[in-house]
């Protein structure tokens, strides 16, 4: 940065022109922008699976091996889903990876919600004698 107060300068080189390989399989390389984190597939492993075509994915269904296949998906997802099913852009993958996510985390975050209302809820309606006592 010599100038700091220059107009910013864009890094042309960074931005993705290369052809879509996705659906490649295991031989091709992501592009940048692939790699990262996905909440999508951690959170909604087993349907995230089977819509991306990530049948690895699967194992999250298995006792005692879901939570390290959940994981592995979390950490290894995105890079899996571009490599096994066909996109029509990066920004398409992105955008469809990003609503996985946002669904995920609403569900996930819904149920928890249910299960505290429910917490509180079901011992009012059901009477509880102990929570009409003062102390």
């Amino acid at each position: 940065m010599s100038n700091p107060y220059g107009a910013p300068q864009s890094a042309v080189e960074d931005v993705f022109s290369g052809e879509n390989n996705s659906g490649g399989g295991s031989a091709i390389t992501p592009p940048p922008g692939v790699a990262g984190w996905s909440w999508g597939a951690f959170l909604l492993n087993w349907i995230w699976a089977i819509f991306n075509q990530t049948w690895i994915g699967l194992l999250a269904l298995v006792p005692y091996v879901g939570f390290i296949a959940s994981i592995y998906l979390g950490i290894k997802g995105r890079e899996l889903a571009w490599r096994n099913k066909r996109w029509n852009s990066l920004e398409h993958f992105n955008e469809v990876q990003r609503k996985w996510s946002m669904w995920g985390a609403i569900i996930f975050f819904g149920i928890i919600g249910l299960g505290i209302a429910m917490a509180i809820i079901i011992p009012i309606i059901a009477g509880d004698p102990g929570l009409a006592e003062a102390p």
